[in-house]
């Protein structure tokens, strides 16, 4: 396939000149492909946040070196100058996408540049799970595939850290795993090799069936800390280990003191509920926070210890103790590397909201820091003000500045500069400190033909209306409703003032589970009505003029309104779970599909009633059940184009079909393997049809794709540094020819432009 442009030029012209001319264009062919390419510059919409942040490492020997680990959307490096977090693993492919998911990092104490990430998602997932190795603080990885099984988005995955470097020995590495024990590497993670004695003891019986949704996969959580203590040394190595295992009603703090050989439980240690997370002093003293459950699962009963390991001896040091009325547990410790009896524990759950409690007398007394006057600054990521303190399960303050502490959430994190105020009961000011981060999962797009240049639905906090994609919203997120997700957003493309959302309530806020707007999403407010009492989430279609609007709700028939939601009529001439499209020049017309079943829908009174027909297509139909990438996804939709009256396509996980009149036969685009999103968005200069967008597969090659002819030839438009593992959603901007939108499972909203 040849590049889009056809230059005319005499024979005067040399190789060199036409190479100038291609990049002057922004176009080159791939050595050896048919696919050619353009340089875009990529830049996250600013939302800042948006995912839990689970995981925070300093390395103890160099100043501000410090990453940072999330569930889903990869980790990350700060950098002090520009007081910014840098993603690290942007590069991942979809094939690998599994390993976005980070459940645990490693420094090495002794070599500032040594890099580990235990890298894995589900433990469910198939492909193998990998250690990242990197000898250049994340500028490079090697990729070390292992035997055994990571969740990093499953339940306790703010527990840890499960990997650690042997203070004593750089070339030694422990891994606890939530299903396959203890494992150890001697070779800078090269290869591993599990640890008998004590895997066996954290073996637990799976039970796989045991999934809520909101926590993910409530599978057995393992081995949830390895700690060395750098003061002993045997044979060249850590001679003491100290290893947690998340259960309650047994054992479950083991120690080694001949370097990992052996391995037996501490004696008198708590067993009333699991360690959560541990820390291990510089004068020797353990400290350990418990839960009732690893989290963010709910948690009813928890507490604090001590272990003095000179002295043999537990001390119960919880600040406040959980009862019938107030249950609740504690979730993260850490200490002052400077003056190692003072340190903070996190409570989880507690009735009120969660609070940090600080103690400077190695946990004889304690005073509270939100209840103590501590206030917030949101200002960086206003729509936090609406979410509240969740989710506080990692805490670290500054090896180098007692002062400055930060602690983990479920949107991002925190830190502050006054953290020593406490002893003096004077309150702290804690800052949004997500510049950098974007952990949102991009649900639906829309960028409107005028007006906002983005409006997003994402996953948990709802979606924003940006006008400014450089700067977060100053207003927040969506209110009058405000959402926790946003499923679906539609606007009347012949009058974008009018634009209508479906998802679901917000806990903190709540307000209905449909919005609308009738000037270009400036004010909101839900409907007076809605077809079913708790209908909620789904998909939802506005007609061009913005007349009619169908709302699928989840596993509901479609229904449709005439008066902005004050009544609605159920359309029971289509199946359960529909999703509807409107044209966008014609308002009487939408259409659906039932893609398994091989038909099409049709109405042409403005969503009154539909009639059915074959959908015709040039291959078999896909059987129901199938592997066909993420439900949440682009493909498998039908989408109606910009600018011509029933003009369909059919971006299906294996190909791309269109029908530029619904009535007549699907074709086939050539050499469009995969699919995973599809959009459109303003026409290439000169031309009148709008660019086609795509993610997936072309021709043997995967990536982001755009076509300025009607898919006849596509031009790559991201590079091996710019993938994202996962992409559910893409759509260009109708308003500026090249710019596209990029919805990912947990790495923000990008926006790209031609370079």
């Amino acid at each position: 396939m040849k590049p889009v442009i056809t230059f005319l030029f005499s024979s005067r012209i040399t190789k060199i000149n036409l190479l100038i001319l291609l990049f002057s264009f922004g176009l080159i062919v791939t050595a050896g492909a048919q696919i050619s390419t353009q340089s875009y510059k990529w830049k996250n919409v600013q939302i800042r946040g948006g995912g839990f942040v689970d995981g925070l490492i300093y390395h103890p020997k160099e100043k501000d070196l410090l990453y940072c680990r999330t569930d889903m959307g990869g980790a990350y490096k700060w950098n002090k100058g520009t007081k910014t977090w840098e993603p690290l693993l942007d590069w991942i492919p979809y094939k690998d996408y599994n390993l976005v998911g980070v459940e645990s990092i490693a420094l090495d104490p002794s070599d500032t540049d040594m890099l580990y990430m235990a890298c894995g998602t589900y433990t469910s997932l198939p492909g193998p799970n990998a250690v990242l190795v990197s000898a250049d603080r994340g500028k490079s990885f090697k990729r070390v595939d292992v035997p055994f099984r990571m969740g990093g988005n499953e339940n306790g995955r703010g527990n840890g850290e499960r990997m650690a470097v042997d203070p004593n020995n750089g070339n030694i590495l422990y891994m606890g795993t939530r299903l396959d024990g203890l494992w150890r590497s001697e070779d800078k993670a090269a290869t591993w090799q599990r640890v008998p004695g004590i895997s066996e003891k954290a073996m637990q019986p799976d039970t796989p069936g045991m999934n809520v949704p909101r926590y993910h996969r409530m599978r057995p959580n393992g081995i949830i800390f390895v700690l060395f203590d750098p003061n002993s040394k045997v044979n060249g190595r850590s001679a003491v280990i100290y290893a947690g295992i998340s259960q309650k009603g047994k054992e479950n703090l083991y120690r080694s003191t001949d370097g990992g050989i052996n391995w037996l439980p501490i004696p008198g240690e708590p067993t009333d509920n699991m360690p959560t997370h541990a820390v291990l002093a510089s004068d020797g003293v353990l400290y350990i926070t418990y839960g009732g459950s690893p989290g963010p699962s709910p948690m009813t009963d928890g507490a604090v210890y001590a272990f003095d390991t000179k002295k043999q001896t537990w001390t119960d040091i919880t600040p406040v103790k959980p009862d019938a009325q107030h249950a609740f547990g504690y979730a993260a410790v850490a200490v002052d590397a400077q003056h190692p009896q003072t340190l903070i524990v996190s409570t989880f759950h507690l009735p009120g909201g969660d609070d940090i409690f600080r103690s400077t007398d190695g946990g004889n007394s304690w005073k509270p820091v939100f209840r103590g006057g501590g206030k917030f600054d949101y200002r960086t990521a206003p729509y936090v003000s609406h979410t509240g303190i969740h989710w506080l399960f990692d805490m670290e303050i500054d090896p180098f500045n007692p002062d400055h502490a930060i602690f983990t959430t479920g949107y991002g994190l925190h830190d502050t500069f006054d953290l020593t105020d406490v002893d003096k009961d004077k309150p702290t000011t804690w800052s949004v400190m997500n510049n950098g981060i974007e952990e949102t999962v991009g649900l639906d797009l829309l960028s409107p033909p005028k007006g906002a240049a983005l409006i997003s639905a994402i996953g948990d906090y709802g979606g924003f209306v940006q006008y400014n994609l450089d700067e977060p919203v100053a207003g927040g997120n969506f209110i009058n409703p405000h959402f926790a997700n946003t499923d679906g957003v539609s606007c009347a493309w012949q009058n974008s003032d009018i634009i209508v959302r479906v998802g679901e309530a917000s806990t903190q806020v709540g307000g209905g589970n449909i919005g609308y707007s009738l000037n270009g999403g400036k004010s909101w407010q839900p409907t007076t009505a809605t077809p079913k009492p708790d209908s909620h989430r789904g998909f939802i279609a506005v007609s061009a003029n913005g007349n009619s609007w169908i709302w699928t709700p989840a596993n509901s028939l479609p229904y449709v309104t005439f008066n902005n939601g004050a009544s609605w009529a159920a359309i029971a001439s289509l199946p359960v779970n529909t999703r509807v499209i409107a044209d966008k020049i014609n308002p009487a017309k939408f259409y659906a599909i039932a893609l398994f079943d091989g038909s099409l829908f049709i109405s042409t009174d403005s969503g009154k009633t539909f009639a059915q027909q074959k959908l015709n297509l040039p291959n078999p139909l896909p059987v129901h059940g199938s592997l066909r990438g993420d439900i949440r996804g682009g493909q498998d939709r039908l989408y109606a184009a910009p600018g011509s009256e029933g003009d369909l396509w059919l971006p299906l996980y294996d190909g791309l079909y269109h029908a530029g009149n619904a009535e007549q036969n699907f074709k086939q685009i050539n050499k469009v393997q995969e699919i995973h999103a599809f959009g459109f968005g303003k026409a290439a200069p000169g031309n009148s049809y709008p660019a086609l967008y795509l993610v997936g597969t072309i021709d043997g090659v995967d990536g982001i794709f755009r076509s300025d002819n009607k898919g006849e030839s596509w031009v790559r438009i991201n590079d091996d540094q710019h993938r994202w593992g996962l992409v559910l959603q893409i759509t260009g901007d109708p308003k500026k020819y090249g710019r596209v939108y990029v919805g990912t499972h947990g790495r923000g909203i990008f926006y790209g432009d031609i370079n």
